[in-house]
Parts: C-alpha cells; structure tokens; sequence
C-alpha cells in the first residue's frame, strides 16, 4: 500500500486574498506507477511488440534484396526499451507511446520513421545503425540518440522525470457539482503571455506532466467563480491539487407573478457591484455560477427591461425570481 503524506502549501498572502481561496495538496507516494497509468487504454494484443513501418523496412534491406536478388541476410540486434518516472524507479507498465526514428533524414529533410509501439517493454530487431528513440507518457517525453551493434541484445532505460497531477476542488458550504469544473494548466512563467499547456482537463482526471512548476487555474462554471495557485509536479509522485472555490448555482426566471413560468424571449445580463458584466445569456431559465457576492440580474423581455438586485452566497444554490412588473420595470437609462 503506498504512503500518504498531506501538507498545507504557503503562499503569498496578497495573492490568497486576491483568489479568494485555499489550496489542499496531498502526495501519494509510489511503491510503482500502477496510479499514473491507470487512466490509458488497455493494450492491444498487436501493440505487445514493436510495429515495423513497411517502408522503412524495406529501405533497410540491400538493393539486391529489392530487386530479388539473393543476398546474405544483414547482422540484426536486439533492442529492448523500457522507461519509468525516476532514475533506478520501477517500470512504467502502460500508457507509453515510442517511436523510432532513423538517424539520418530522408525526404523533406524528414527523419524516416522506423517503428512505433505502445507495448511497456519494447522489443525490435533492427541492424546496425544510428537511430533516435522518443518515448511519451503523457505531456512527459523524452527522446535519444542510440547506436545499434551487431550481434549484440541491447537494453535502453529511459527516465522520463516525470509525475501526476489529479485536479478538483471543494465547496465548504455544499456539494460542488463536479461536471461544472474545469481546470487550465500552464507551464511555469507569465501566463498571459503564453497559451495553456493543458486545457478544459476534468476533475479527478490524471495527468501525466514532466516534473517543474506549473500554474492552474480552476474554473466552476462559466461565470465569474475562478480560483488559481502554483504548484510543483515532483518526478514519481502523483498530486491531488484540491481547489476551494466559494460560489453558487443561480437559476434566474422573468415571471409575471411569483412561481409563475418564466416568459420566453427573454435575453439576461449579470452585474456584480461594481456595475461589470459577469456574463449575458439568452434564455428563459438563465443558469449560471457565480462566485459568492452581491450582483444585478438585468431581464430584457421585447421592448420592456426589468431589474433586481441579488445577493449569492457559498454553496446556497437558489432560484431567483424577476417579477415584470413597473415596481422592476427601468429605461435604458435607468439601468445600474
């Protein structure tokens, strides 16, 4: 059974109160990456071995091979491969992707590609030669220039430094409703500057990373509920980045009266207090998760425009209802 180890990560405070959240973190410590493997497909029983491309195959045999020729058969070796998340760690037993690669370029100044697998422990004959190995798992790869002897079993060991990262997050007033939660994931650095390494990953998904720092932004909706922090990806370890967000389910009707249907045709925009646009929807039951404040439901209903103001609290789901009537009714002017 693996250890557990959980800790509180420390932070900026300016930056905590900015987000308006709390990180939990917790480390599973590997005897084996059976966990960070866990989410890829089985193997295939034709994936167990290395698949020769047919071309390349037929570029390495001798011309008078070719042509029908017969020739004596070139000296192959055997080359094994396996890889694992840390130097001298266990084996990574699924989840890889290799591909090798001739060492000299071929059309297109295209390095000509040899073979590929998703087999944990390749295997290949290949003749002597220079070739170039890539190996995946995940976001984490690595790639390496190798020499083929003859008559030689050669085994090649790859570290891909790597480990997990399993985001969610938690509402300490109520139950989150985990469909709504998406995570962007960005290498270390300004992050405005840079597109997302990662993006729309789901809640308890596992993924692979190369060991560094990243930054992971959670959003809870399509409103304005986001949280963020840094973290680190440590090499054989997988970590739960658990996300506190402080929000509500908001489900906004236009009514003629209380309890009554709400009118169709009606199109919505959402202001918090200091009179932004959180966001606008066009539908008659409007839904939206907003971070814990208090906001401004604008209705548009034909030519009529009505107002309420509003207040949500965390984990208090709540529909809200807009009365049409001239006590809600404003101008264009009139709206806050």
């Amino acid at each position: 059974m693996p250890s557990f180890l959980s800790f509180s990560l420390p932070g900026n405070g300016n930056f905590a109160r900015f987000c308006g959240f709390s990180l939990c973190l917790a480390l599973w410590v590997f005897t084996a990456p059976a966990a960070l493997a866990q989410a890829a497909p089985p193997l295939r029983p034709a994936d167990t071995a290395l698949r020769q491309m047919p071309a390349a195959a037929d570029k390495n045999r001798p011309a008078a091979a070719r042509r029908g020729g017969a020739v004596t058969a070139p000296k192959q070796a055997e080359l094994i491969m396996e890889a694992s998340l840390t130097e001298n760690g266990p084996l990574i037993r699924q989840g890889l992707q290799w591909r090798i690669y001739g060492a000299n370029p071929g059309l297109g100044n295209r390095l000509p590609l040899i073979a590929q697998s998703e087999a944990a422990l390749a295997r290949l004959s290949l003749k002597p030669g220079d070739y170039i190995v890539f190996v995946a798992f995940g976001r984490a790869a690595i790639s390496r220039k190798i020499t083929v002897t003859a008559d030689k079993a050669q085994i090649e060991k790859f570290n891909l430094n790597a480990g997990g990262l399993k985001p969610g997050a938690t509402l300490p007033d109520g139950v989150i409703n985990t469909k709504q939660l998406h995570f962007t994931i960005y290498t270390d650095g300004q992050i405005n500057e840079q597109k997302p390494l990662i993006e729309d990953a789901k809640a308890g998904e596992i993924i692979r990373l190369p060991a560094g720092s990243y930054h992971i932004v959670c959003n809870y909706g399509l409103g304005n509920a986001i949280t963020r922090s840094d973290i680190r990806i440590e090499a054989g370890k997988l970590l739960e980045a658990t996300m506190q967000q402080r929000a509500a389910q908001i489900i906004l009707k236009l009514v003629r009266q209380s309890g009554g249907e709400a009118l169709a045709d009606t199109s919505w925009a959402i202001m918090n207090d200091a009179g932004d646009i959180v966001r606008e929807i066009a539908n008659a039951n409007a839904y939206i998760i907003l971070a814990e404040g208090n906001y401004v439901a604008v209705a548009r209903n034909k030519d009529k425009i009505y107002q309420k103001s509003f207040a949500v609290l965390s984990g208090k789901d709540e529909e809200i209802e807009v009365s049409a009537t001239a006590q809600n009714s404003v101008d264009e002017e009139g709206v806050d």
